[in-house]
């Protein structure tokens, strides 16, 4: 059996990009990923690019380098990815205090701009205008995700590049276990967003990487008219992640719940003219636990209706996925030292906008055996 110079373990944007700049950079890559149909984290992703949002030299420069790789992107992978530029609308509650929001957002590369009642419903005509006391505006990127994805595989594919829709049993050194049969390798790297820390767990590797339930509607194509991206300006995600990541050994509890759910009340339609709305966030440490969709359904509706009317009713379907995150919003990338050639590429909190170029460091990481940017981001930092 063919042994491979790497074994990317997961197909969604991370694991794509990854395995597609691997092999571009001259690797043997075998791309993993369990599902024909994907229903992960990219899969129902809104598909925003925060470049305006680095707050540190580390980001600043990953969003700088973000940004002028999107715009050559399509190009690049000979598809469609979709990319374009929105107004982003960050709403503010109406109990909030507009320029205590404002001010929060000073550190950021490109800081948004503070918007009265009257201009950010000009700017969105949706919104409900007693539902808030202001908004910030910026300009935002935006891709379609999942074609993203899918351009970054098919480019893969032509480069040389071997896929195989497998399910994952066990990563040990040098080889993965699935369903179908074992692949070997000289290094493997886990992609598998909120599925990473159970597969590295597998191989007796614990890390502080984690995951949250995520849940949106997603509508299909409407006549309805979205001008904007809807965020609130205040994200209960991030502090969310935080909290619940303060006592490590809490997650190696099965069905353990650390902190209440949250939810952030968002929306964006794409060109096709679906939307998706959301999001729910729960932090369940079992990845495989049920959620109550019609109770979610429920609180979803309720608070996008409260913010965009005319969107919170309209015909949809729940879904919900695993999304990873790290202790402190920055991704887990590089070796597991004592596990010769097991690596880690996950743990995204922002991941579109800083995807394409970290697989781009890890790349040359992966030749070089040194890159400043992935030494800031060791698993074990």
């Amino acid at each position: 059996m063919k042994t491979y110079d790497w074994i990317v373990v997961g197909g969604g944007i991370t694991g794509a990009a990854l395995a597609y700049e691997l092999v571009k950079t001259g690797f043997t890559v075998l791309l993993l990923e369990q599902y024909e149909t994907p229903h992960n984290a990219t899969r129902y992703s809104y598909g925003g690019l925060a470049y305006w949002s680095g707050t540190t030299p580390l980001t600043r420069q990953l969003c700088e380098e973000a940004i002028a790789l999107y715009h050559i992107l399509s190009q690049e992978l000979d598809a469609d990815i979709q990319f374009r530029q929105l107004d982003l609308l960050l709403t503010i509650t109406a109990d909030s205090d507009p320029e205590v929001t404002a001010a929060s957002y000073a550190d950021f590369a490109i800081p948004p701009r503070l918007l009265s009642v009257q201009e950010a419903c000009e700017l969105e005509p949706l919104l409900n205008r007693e539902a808030i006391s202001g908004a910030l505006t910026v300009k935002h990127g935006h891709i379609h995700p999942g074609k993203t994805a899918q351009a970054y595989i098919q480019a893969f594919l032509r480069a040389g590049g071997d896929m195989q829709i497998t399910q994952v049993l066990q990563i040990v050194q040098h080889s993965v276990k699935t369903t179908n049969t074992t692949y070997h390798s000289a290094n493997v790297v886990i992609c598998a967003g909120g599925l990473s820390r159970q597969l590295l767990k597998s191989a007796g590797i614990s890390i502080k990487l984690y995951f949250t339930h995520a849940e949106i509607i997603e509508t299909p194509p409407v006549d309805l008219r979205l001008r904007t991206l809807i965020m609130p300006a205040n994200l209960q995600r991030f502090k969310l992640e935080a909290e619940s990541t303060q006592v490590d050994e809490l997650w190696n509890q099965s069905d353990n719940e650390p902190v209440p759910p949250i939810l952030d009340a968002g929306a964006i339609q794409f060109q096709d003219g679906s939307l998706r709305l959301g999001q729910i966030s729960r932090v369940l440490t079992n990845p495989h636990a049920k959620v109550n969709s019609e109770a979610s359904e429920k609180w979803l509706r309720k608070s996008i209706t409260q913010v965009l009317p005319a969107l919170g009713n309209l015909p949809g379907i729940w879904h919900h996925c695993l999304v990873a995150f790290s202790s402190d919003k920055l991704p887990l990338i590089g070796a597991i030292p004592g596990f010769d050639g097991i690596h880690v590429f996950s743990g995204f909190s922002n991941p579109l906008v800083i995807v394409p170029p970290l697989a781009r460091h890890f790349a040359n990481f992966a030749i070089a055996k040194e890159d400043e940017i992935i030494a800031q981001l060791s698993p074990h930092r």
